[in-house]
């Protein structure tokens, strides 16, 4: 079941993408199923899913409390291979971790005796091009506000600016997808509000692939350009939700009033509403 809302439903490719779109990944997550060993037994926890990502797109994922969202996402990355089906990006099959394709935890796990600078040029220390490319560094902290901490630890930060840390340190890495799992989810209302919007900068300007596990409703419509609505575990896919309106969204927005409706139904949540 897909809803839209509007009353023509837009595909994912006619949605328009960010001007920066050339530089995103295309995935394809097909008849993937995984499970793993448990001292119970086998846990099934991700069920025939087929799943398709337009370069440029925006995507939340949305579901009960461990039904396989942010397993979904540890394999979209290549940390696992899947049980059963393929995973691709563009034309070639996802089989290990690449830079290319970037996660960012709910913790930001910075390191403490690393300054914010060192902690964002992790990722080009590892490849062996810092040395050649630090002004990446420089570029990706200007791109989230925080050129003025380069010197700072991460005990001298607050909870929000941490979380942009985390985010400058995926940017450096021009990643085509950014793999966000409830990367806004320990924040209190009002930076997580304003960091919602800061992440929808970022991808307008930067043009990458996005894909969002989020338990909040009204995040995943404030920030998607489509919902996919998992069932409890093991999980499949029980309805899409194309968000065709425009940037910046307005949280009043009628539309999306009525598609919160729609999600919390599709929930079980319905009377809660």
């Amino acid at each position: 079941m897909v809803v839209a809302a509007t009353a023509e439903k837009p595909r994912p490719e006619d949605i328009a993408p960010p001007a920066a779109a050339h530089g995103a990944s295309r995935i394809r997550v097909e008849r993937v199923s995984h499970g793993f060993d448990a001292p119970s037994g086998r846990l099934e926890v991700l069920e025939d899913v087929d799943l398709d990502v337009a370069p440029g797109e925006f995507v939340a994922l949305l579901g009960p409390s461990g039904c396989g969202k942010s397993t979904l996402l540890r394999l979209v990355a290549g940390l696992e291979p899947a049980s059963a089906g393929a995973i691709f990006q563009d034309d070639g099959p996802i089989t290990r971790p690449d830079p290319s394709r970037i996660v960012v935890f709910q913790d930001p796990t910075l390191f403490p005796w690393r300054t914010v600078w060192d902690n964002v040029a992790l990722g080009l220390q590892a490849q062996g091009i810092l040395k050649q490319e630090k002004t990446r560094v420089n570029a990706a902290l200007r791109k989230v506000g925080l050129e003025g901490f380069a010197t700072s630890y991460p005990h001298q930060l607050s909870g929000g600016m941490a979380q942009r840390v985390a985010l400058a340190r995926a940017l450096v890495n021009n990643p085509k997808l950014l793999i966000l799992d409830e990367p806004l989810g320990k924040l209190d209302s009002l930076t997580r509000l304003e960091m919602q919007g800061e992440l929808v900068s970022l991808w307008q300007k930067n043009g990458f692939s996005v894909l969002l596990v989020t338990h909040d409703v009204e995040e995943a419509l404030f920030l998607a350009q489509r919902v996919v609505i998992f069932s409890p575990r093991p999980a499949k896919i029980i309805t899409e939700i194309t968000i065709d309106r425009p940037y910046p969204r307005h949280r009043d927005d009628p539309v999306l009033t009525g598609l919160r409706h729609e999600v919390l139904n599709q929930l079980g949540l319905g009377k809660s509403w």
